[in-house]
């Protein structure tokens, strides 16, 4: 039987703040499958965005334990973690966080560089993968000449690139039109139905209605862990291209 590609055990975290401890996370135990779909939501302060950065390793407990793939993150150097973060994590960001003077294709590479892929073999999967996402005929394009939704598509891109064991999302739609948040699901519908871990995290019920399972915190627990009610809806009538024509 195959284990979690993610598992946390009793996981706290605490940050100092004026002089005392305060606790983020309060014993969070949380396996995600491999080619799972989760949505990780809960109110402000619910400690959601502790959790997506203990997954991202960006982050560390302050006890309690993180197995990635079987693998300790809790026990590695900061050299470590960040090729982890290069290797087997796709990073996507409410702010898209792409270089502004850097092309798509460019933007989309960069893992790769970082990874010392030679420039033929790293230009070729960045094509790919943009051509998977519908914007390889935006390639040349710098982001201030794309439109947001078509931005997130690039980071998504970016994500992609190294081939990661997870794709994690941090509030992906939470800059975006209706339009273009749709289509930015439909493509992580997409991914996950070709055998991508996806885990999105989200203050948004209808973006965590979208996958497969929900897992709620409040007050730094996991108060919830369902499986969502319906499958995810129809894409939308627009097309990706004309919801988000038009740079924002």
């Amino acid at each position: 039987m195959i284990g979690p590609c993610i598992a946390l055990r009793g996981v706290r975290k605490r940050y100092p703040m004026g002089g005392e401890s305060v606790l983020a996370l309060d014993g969070v135990d949380l396996d995600v499958a491999p080619h799972d779909y989760v949505a990780v939501t809960g109110p402000s302060g619910s400690g959601k965005s502790t959790v997506m950065s203990i997954l991202a390793c960006l982050d560390t407990p302050s006890s309690g334990s993180y197995l990635l793939n079987g693998r300790d993150i809790a026990r590695l150097d900061a050299g470590e973690l960040a090729t982890i973060r290069n290797r087997e994590i796709g990073l996507v960001f409410q702010n898209f966080n792409l270089l502004p003077r850097a092309s798509a294709l460019e933007n989309v590479m960069l893992p790769l560089v970082y990874r010392g892929v030679r420039h033929g073999e790293r230009s070729r999967r960045a094509l790919a993968v943009l051509e998977q996402v519908g914007l390889a005929h935006r390639a040349d394009h710098l982001p201030s000449q794309l439109s947001r939704g078509q931005r997130q598509r690039v980071a998504i891109a970016r994500a992609l690139c190294s081939e990661p064991s997870v794709l994690l999302a941090d509030e992906p739609t939470g800059n975006l039109d209706s339009a273009s948040a749709a289509a930015v699901m439909a493509l992580f519908d997409d991914l996950h139905a070709q055998g991508h871990t996806v885990v999105v995290v989200t203050h948004e019920a209808e973006i965590a209605r979208r996958c497969r399972r929900i897992v709620t915190l409040r007050d730094g627990r996991i108060v919830g862990d369902v499986l969502a009610a319906a499958a995810p809806p129809p894409c939308p009538a627009a097309q990706p291209e004309q919801a988000d024509v038009h740079p924002r």
